[in-house]
C-alpha cells in the first residue's frame, strides 16, 4: 500500500472515530420525556395503538415521548424540545423520564 493510500485510510478512520464521538455527545444531550408532546407531534413510542413518530392522539398524552435537552424533562420550567422550541404544559403538569399513566387515548 502506497504512503498516499495509507494516509487517506488513516485520515477516514479518524473521521469516523470522531463522528461517532459526536454521535454520542449529541445523544447525551437529550433525553426521551414522556407527556410533553402535542398530538401527532411526538418523536417515538405513543403507547398500544400507535406506531411512532407523530401518532400520538392526545395532548401530552403519558406514553408518548419527545426528545428534550438533558434536564429539562422534569422541571416546572417549559421543557426545552430538541428544536429548541419551549413547551409550556399547563397546569402543574411536568414531563416524565418514564411512561405516564395519565392523558391517554380512550
Amino acid at each position: 500500500m502506497s504512503n498516499a493510500m495509507k494516509s487517506v485510510a488513516i485520515a477516514g478512520a479518524v473521521t469516523a472515530a470522531l463522528g461517532a464521538h459526536a454521535t454520542g455527545a449529541n445523544a447525551a444531550e437529550n433525553v426521551k420525556c414522556y407527556g410533553v408532546s402535542l398530538a401527532g407531534e411526538n418523536d417515538c413510542k405513543a403507547g398500544a395503538g400507535t406506531t411512532c413518530a407523530g401518532t400520538s392522539t392526545v395532548d401530552y398524552q403519558g406514553n408518548a415521548w419527545t426528545l428534550v435537552e438533558s434536564g429539562t424533562c422534569e422541571s416546572d420550567s417549559p421543557v426545552l424540545a430538541k428544536s429548541g422550541e419551549e413547551v409550556d404544559l399547563p397546569g402543574d403538569r411536568m414531563g416524565s423520564l418514564e411512561e405516564l399513566s395519565r392523558d391517554l387515548p380512550s
